[in-house]
């Protein structure tokens, strides 16, 4: 029988908070609002871009509800002060008690009420096998929890041990080693990013260069630039609604209300800027018509020219002044003296051999991120970055970014402190995403867009130079994110915490608890790590399918980051991240689903040997269809785990669209709890079938109830439990005769969740026929949260009081007795009275045959015979269905 998750009993295994309840609606509450405040909630997380990098909220939440299982060894501090102030929170030492164990599935809000505490345990060691970004570990870690990563990308590795390494550095060491490099080099940076005011003709910042590929007409040789259209950018400030257009005819950007239609230029020139000559993967000569492939043009003319257009600028000088932000803050046609800046820029850098040591020299290499016509099956998000000419990973850049960035790497490569080298080598790279010539300019936001607003290598026909130091205003440059840096050291020094409270967000004072004082991270294969017995917990996130190719995609990291670390670390001596290793479907690598599949087996495998016998494994996925959560609940069982519990949440990024209930569809991830399984006991299927339909309605119930969440919300929540009552018999569980498989099961659960259960007198009987000395108070026991009722059941003399309790089975004389009278009067028989009827006859040798031939031998009749057999263990109930054969 299927029993809810809850206080454990003498000798068993310790039920954690999370197994019995997860706070839904407020995680969704906070991670709507930090999916917006990356950099106010949070500010570790954006120091550096990792992809697929799952909230904090989320993983703090998981981390209190997974950790926090023993009062005895945690305590609770004052926000601010080092005194523990257990007194002042709590009435009594056994409030805190009852926060643990008052957490349940209608009501997991008790525990709640510590998420913005400075909370402490004792003694709790996690491991991230596949640690990403490292928000696990961060969070963890700040429970006070000793924390151990892996990783097998160096990119990865780097980010998260530098995020970790945060809570213990010095934030006066970072800011004397950016001053010597900002001594060093910026004024020689800047002027390379400097234009004439339109309004007072001084020196402006340069923001953003504005530049467009071209190639030559294949029939006239005309020069084509290649614009989708001409706008620049949409009117702000005192222009809303406007558009900033550029002329294609002498190049001077103007106002139009509509640009859509055809406009009038001062020089005389009629067009319309929705007209440009380049759409999708072709263009058109503006001169001739002629129409061709960008691809196969840039193949045949040996790669593509660029011609600067337009530069978005800031002049510090008219905002001293006080002038209006539209005069101190816009756009200007590119100039001569701007160009011949470019030329001289690029004239400097083919001189400058001594700083070629500090640029990348690798060859782009094939992949399917870099050429997915190259191989058999698609990702998708592929783009044929090679096919367009970017052979080596300096082609994405101008030579302009290649002369600042190589000077500025250069400077950071003199400074002494290698802890705060690696911070400004950290915040080099992160700025690369917005400095080459995939990054595009957004016209609705005025910003620009890096190089990864998708998870490819996508070449660009209009692209954005950006200031590589920075100036007041502006997106992405170095010295944007050397203060997101800062701002997470900082952070993770003294921790805040953001929450909600009578619907607005509020900020807690200071914790006392700094990220990371307990860590180790190590990069390598997951499948090599030796850990056994170790943990009590694992939070991670594992791979997904195809999701990410991060190790394609880091590549443009660290081939940067490679010229400062291959000497400190043996991470970074390959010339490029390990790619054959890594546990995802990519066909560059001949890797398939079936191959993702295995390795993820292996995957749990290791986890399961490094986790504690009580520990426990936590970890978020994106969800699928029911074939693939059916691999996933098979490989999980496989190696020696059950699921305990699931729970939806929204997902951050790249949202899955799950349908759990017909009409409705959500988006989330889920939260996937699983503890190392018990002694499996075998089971018939009819009788799991009636735990997984009591489990979901028992569930669906005290949701619908007392929690204010969606159908699709409560549908995962009831798979958890589904998967749980499965988790306990994997292997173990049969059907006719056969072992069911974890996918066939799950295909069974999602008729349960999607299409309801329906639990009447015979699901009952069945279960009281299971049930040793099966008494009265076991019949209301299970007929509770069901249809059937201990009066109905009387009436079909499925069990009668006269001589205590007694079960109507084939053998009492008066249960046959009542199927008899309804036979002979040919009242509505069920399929119980059927099936008993049929094997009274035949345990006296009267003919079933009339009565097989009369009655209608369904799907439903022989699965409740499977059902009597398995329950009885009277196989006769197998064989009675078959005898009609032998008596015609």
């Amino acid at each position: 029988m299927s029993e809810e998750i809850g206080e454990s009993k003498e000798g068993e295994r310790k039920t954690l908070p999370i197994e019995k309840g997860y706070p839904i609606e407020q995680v969704n509450d906070i991670v709507d609002r930090e999916n917006q405040s990356k950099r106010y909630y949070r500010p570790l997380y954006t120091m550096h871009k990792w992809w697929a990098r799952r909230l904090g909220s989320v993983f703090r939440t998981i981390s209190l509800y997974t950790l926090i299982d023993d009062p005895g060894s945690m305590s609770i501090h004052d926000a601010g002060s080092d005194n523990q102030k257990l007194g002042d929170f709590l009435d009594d030492q056994n409030s805190l008690r009852d926060l643990v164990n008052d957490v349940d599935l209608g009501d997991p809000d008790s525990l709640w009420q510590l998420y913005n505490k400075d909370v402490r345990v004792e003694d709790k060691r996690v491991l991230d096998p596949f640690m990403g970004g490292g928000t696990s570990l961060i969070e963890a870690s700040r429970f006070d929890a000793s924390v151990v990563g892996n990783d097998l990308n160096p990119v990865a590795w780097f980010v998260t041990k530098k995020e970790l390494e945060a809570g213990k550095t010095d934030i006066g060491d970072l800011e004397t080693a950016f001053d010597r490099v900002e001594s060093q080099v910026k004024e020689e940076l800047t002027d390379h990013y400097s234009t004439e005011c339109p309004e007072c003709e001084r020196t402006a910042d340069v923001m953003y260069y504005l530049w467009v590929t071209e190639l030559d007409c294949t029939s006239c040789s005309e020069t084509v630039s290649l614009f989708k259209d001409y706008r620049v950018a949409k009117g702000r400030y005192g222009n809303k609604g406007k558009y900033n257009i550029l002329c294609p005819d002498c190049e001077s950007i103007f106002l139009v209300d509509d640009w859509r239609s055809e406009c009038v230029c001062d020089c005389g020139n009629k067009f319309v800027p929705a007209e440009g000559p380049a759409k999708g993967a072709e263009y058109s000569c503006t001169s001739c018509g002629q129409q061709y492939s960008v691809m196969d043009a840039g193949q045949e003319q040996g790669g593509y020219g660029s011609r600067m257009y337009a530069i978005e600028y800031y002049c510090a000088h008219c905002d001293d002044e006080g002038r209006d932000r539209s005069v101190y803050k816009g756009y200007k046609q590119a100039e001569d003296v701007d160009i011949e800046k470019y030329e001289e820029a690029v004239e400097e850098w083919e001189e400058s051999d001594d700083l070629e040591s500090y640029v990348p020299s690798q060859e782009v290499p094939l992949g399917i991120l870099t050429d997915s016509t190259a191989f058999e099956g698609s990702i998708g998000g592929g783009h044929n970055l090679l096919g367009h000419g970017y052979d080596q990973w300096t082609d994405i850049f101008d030579e302009r970014q290649l002369l600042c960035l190589s000077k500025l790497i250069s400077a950071i490569d003199d400074v002494e402190d290698q802890n705060a080298k690696e911070y400004l080598l950290l915040a080099l790279s992160d700025s690369l995403m917005f400095s080459n010539t995939f990054t595009i300019y957004n016209r609705q936001r005025h910003n620009i867009e890096g190089i990864f607003k998708t998870n490819s290598f996508k070449p660009q026909k209009e692209y954005v130079e950006n200031n590589v130091w920075g100036t007041e205003y502006g997106r992405g440059t170095f010295l944007k994110s050397w203060k997101k840096v800062l701002a997470g050291v900082e952070w993770a020094e003294s921790p805040v915490e953001r929450y909600i409270e009578d619907g607005s967000t509020k900020k807690t004072e200071p914790f006392n608890q700094p990220v990371g004082e307990d860590h180790e991270v190590h990069c390598g294969d997951m499948r090599e790590l030796e850990y056994e017995n170790e943990f009590d917990a694992v939070l991670t996130d594992p791979p997904y399918y195809n999701n990410v190719i991060y190790s394609e995609l880091s590549n443009f990291f660290y081939v940067w980051q490679r010229i400062l670390l291959e000497d400190e670390y043996e991470y970074f001596e390959p010339d490029t991240t390990p790619r054959a290793d890594s546990i995802v479907a990519n066909p560059a690598e001949g890797k398939d689903e079936t191959d993702f599949e295995e390795e993820l087996f292996q995957s749990f495998s290791k986890i399961h040997q490094a986790l504690k016998q009580d520990g426990v494994l936590a970890f978020t996925y994106h969800h699928s269809d029911a074939e693939s959560w059916g691999e996933l609940l098979g490989a999980l069982c496989e190696v020696g785990f059950e699921v305990t519990a699931t729970y939806p949440v929204t997902a951050d990024t790249n949202r899955a669209t799950y349908k759990l209930n017909e009409g409705e569809s959500v988006d989330f991830d889920i939260i996937i709890v699983a503890r190392p399984a018990q002694d499996r006991q075998p089971i018939s299927w009819n009788s799991l079938r009636r735990n997984i339909y009591r489990t979901a309605q028992k569930t669906r119930q005290r949701l619908e109830e007392n929690r204010d969440l969606s159908r699709g919300d409560i549908g995962v929540v009831e798979m958890g439990r589904c998967f749980h009552e499965y988790s306990k018999h994997h292997g173990k569980v049969e059907r006719a005769g056969d072992t069911m498989t974890a996918k066939e099961v799950v295909d069974e659960i999602y008729g349960v969740i999607q299409h309801g259960s329906d639990i009447g007198e015979i699901d009952v009987f069945l279960d009281l026929l299971e049930t040793p000395d099966a008494s009265y108070d076991d019949l209301n026991k299970l007929s509770r949260g069901t249809n059937a009722t201990p009066e109905r059941m009387e009436d079909m003399r499925l069990y009668r009081m006269d001589d205590g309790f007694t079960l109507g089975t084939w053998e009492d004389e008066k249960r046959i007795a009542y199927i008899q009278s309804r036979v002979d009067s040919d009242e509505e028989v069920t399929d119980l009275d059927k099936a008993q009827f049929l094997r009274y006859r035949w345990e006296h040798g009267k003919s079933v045959s009339e009565y097989l031939g009369k009655w209608e031998i369904t799907d439903d009749l022989r699965g409740l015979c499977e059902g009597l057999a398995d329950a009885t263990g009277d196989d006769t109930y197998r064989n009675i269905l078959e005898s009609r054969l032998s008596d015609y």
